[in-house]
């Protein structure tokens, strides 16, 4: 009987010393959730008892305080990009803006009709290229919408590739650059659609004529899985360029910011190939920077005869 009241007693004494233990942990951890509540540091709670329900109980505040700042550092980032996004397409609309209304006041003071028509010709070089800034920053708006769904279907991108290419002659021309051109022979049919192929096709021969030194050249293949384009340029500084960054928004090298455009071309070539299921890729070689258009080919069904 005396045995078994000293059992009960010391099963009580630990009993109590495990509650006393539990309630200084919980408060201890409260007192820390408390102090990151009021401050917003990279700390975490800790224990100093080796109790393993209340450490699993850490573990799993830690994972969520870890995830709460994950989200508060994309967060911030996200509105920094924004303010820089607004600070861009300011600077980039106003630009040419800015050159019309000079071009325009030239217009009205000259009284050479051989200046009035070399005026008039280059406020029509402005217009057409704000119309291809507002056209870009649309299709970018466009793409940032989750819910934008391009049509997908069975698409000719070879001949996608021919009449855009051949649509920048006259540019070709003025640049004094013959292109290269290395096109496989047969039809490429690939999952695709059209407008969005030949936006993104657009967008890396306007970046080539951008930055394109003395020669430009276009290939068109196929892989066991990929319908490519790939278009190269000789470059004069390849050291700006900072091959990771090319399809970032906004991304310029410094020798192009002085150019009328909005930097979103290359961004753009890329969503609109991951949202028909492709990429795109570049790289730089020698000093030769090449940007890769690849779309999934489209699967052929066998013949049954």
């Amino acid at each position: 009987m005396i045995l078994w009241t000293a059992a009960v007693s010391a099963a009580l004494v630990i009993l109590i010393v495990i509650f006393i233990l539990y309630r200084r942990q919980v408060k201890e951890i409260c007192r820390q959730l408390a102090f990151l509540k009021e401050n917003p540091t990279n700390m975490r709670l800790t224990s100093q008892l080796p109790l393993s329900e209340v450490n699993k109980l850490i573990d799993e505040v830690n994972d969520l305080l870890d995830r709460s700042r994950e989200l508060r550092k994309e967060s911030l980032h996200s509105e920094t990009q924004l303010k820089e996004t607004i600070t861009s397409l300011s600077h980039d609309i106003r630009t040419p803006l800015t050159s019309l209304d000079g071009y325009f006041q030239l217009l009205q003071e000259s009284m050479s009709e051989e200046e009035r028509l070399r005026y008039i010709e280059i406020i029509q070089t402005r217009i057409e290229s704000l119309k291809d800034m507002l056209e870009e920053l649309f299709t970018y708006a466009r793409l940032q919408d989750h819910e934008y769904r391009l049509e997908l279907g069975k698409t000719d991108f070879g001949q996608c590739v021919y009449d855009t290419v051949f649509s920048f002659y006259q540019d070709f021309q003025k640049r004094g650059i013959e292109p290269e051109a290395d096109f496989c022979d047969g039809r490429i049919y690939v999952r695709g659609n059209e407008e969005a192929l030949r936006r993104g096709i657009q967008n890396m021969i306007k970046n080539a004529l951008v930055y394109g030194y003395t020669q430009i050249s276009f290939k068109l293949y196929k892989t066991d899985k990929y319908a490519g384009f790939r278009c190269s340029n000789d470059t004069e500084h390849p050291d700006e360029i900072d091959i990771r960054q090319v399809f970032g928004r906004f991304y310029k090298a410094d020798s192009a910011r002085t150019q009328n455009s909005t930097g979103l071309g290359l961004s753009i070539t890329k969503e609109l190939a991951r949202r028909m299921g492709g990429t795109a890729e570049a790289s730089l070689e020698k000093g030769i920077f090449s940007v890769d258009f690849l779309i999934p080919l489209v699967e052929e069904k066998p013949y049954n005869s």
